[in-house]
């Protein structure tokens, strides 16, 4: 039978699928309806729903990837505490919340959070908090907004959200590829070879992709960010995502591009899931680093609950679930 052109890497998560019972034994690896099943677990959610906090959920009908909310977590009927997160650490937030909870029992399994691109966020709350996604139009304020110090910051001087803000973690820049680096990438220049596909967080919507062209801008000047950024765009080998840390991955398992530039916790999340995704540390001297931020959001409606969040998301007891993907503890310069 010939195989589909679905992927190599997805062919091998087969593998991994196979003994966790995701894929039946009965069912041909290599039938249509074994590539069907394989590809469609590689769509999120990717953690089993521990990311839904809820205290009651009621009948659960989750079906990747046409019925599936991932950046959605929690119950909407009356929250105790509602949290826009900037996407880049999505997997490490069922654990916090799980912290959070134990901390201050009287918000445990009443917290909502979103964990969309900071932009798209930010447009969010422009529109009173309503959001559609698919069929579905709902209206949800948040009462704190995380993102990167310098996001925050923008949105305390336009009025949006109250100060100070409190910065807790920081992150680096890697290049996200396939198991087994098809591509043979072993540093950013690699990314604007003309026969590389490869998947980069879109500028319009990921403040990321600021940071990333500035690396690339390091390691081989505006030739390489305009190559990557421009050249490539233009003719289709740079696929443009709308949230880089759930896309990102997703394209180079389902093998339509061979790297992507993601924060590193994002790929240490995906090897730690069992995916078949690895990385390529970018040097020092061509890196960025992010500092995470947060603030209470102006009129908040449950700015005690807020200001708890806040003080946690800084406490050794959170840091330490961050240190897990790779994040590290602010420090302020002195």
């Amino acid at each position: 039978m010939r195989i589909l052109p679905w992927g190599r890497a997805a062919l091998a998560l087969l593998c991994v699928l196979a003994w966790s019972g995701t894929v039946r034994a009965e069912v041909p690896a290599q039938s249509p309806a074994g590539h069907v099943a394989a590809s469609d677990a590689l769509a999120p959610p990717w953690q089993a729903g521990r990311n839904d906090g809820a205290a009651k959920q009621g009948f659960v009908f989750t079906v990747p990837p046409v019925d599936d909310l991932a950046d959605f977590h929690g119950d909407l009927d009356k929250p105790a505490l509602v949290l826009f997160v900037a996407g880049n650490y999505y997997f490490a937030m069922a654990p916090l919340v799980a912290a959070f909870g134990a901390a201050y029992p009287q918000y445990r399994g009443h917290v909502f959070y979103e964990t969309l691109p900071p932009g798209i966020l930010e447009q969010q709350m422009r529109a009173g908090g309503t959001v559609t996604v698919g069929n579905m139009t709902w209206t949800i304020k948040p009462d704190v907004y995380l993102a990167g110090l310098k996001k925050v910051r923008g949105l305390i001087h336009a009025g949006m959200l109250r100060p100070p803000a409190a910065p807790y973690v920081t992150n680096d820049l890697t290049i996200m590829v396939p198991a087994g680096n098809p591509g043979k990438v072993t540093g950013l220049a690699d990314l604007g070879r003309a026969d590389m596909a490869v998947v980069m967080p879109n500028p319009r919507y990921e403040g990321v992709a600021r940071q990333i062209k500035a690396s690339f801008v390091k390691a081989g000047g505006e030739a390489l960010a305009q190559a990557v950024y421009a050249t490539k765009v233009q003719n289709g080998m740079t696929i443009l995502t709308h949230v880089h840390h759930r896309q990102t991955p997703l394209y180079l398992m389902q093998g339509l591009a061979q790297a992507g530039v993601t924060w590193k916790s994002e790929a240490i999340f995906q090897e730690q899931a069992g995916h078949p995704i690895s990385h390529v540390d970018i040097p020092a001297a061509q890196n960025t680093t992010a500092i995470y931020a947060g603030a209470l959001v102006r009129g908040a409606a449950h700015p005690a609950a807020g200001k708890a969040w806040l003080h946690f998301v800084q406490s050794d007891a959170a840091i330490a679930i961050f240190e897990k993907y790779g994040f590290r503890r602010y420090q302020p310069a002195k």
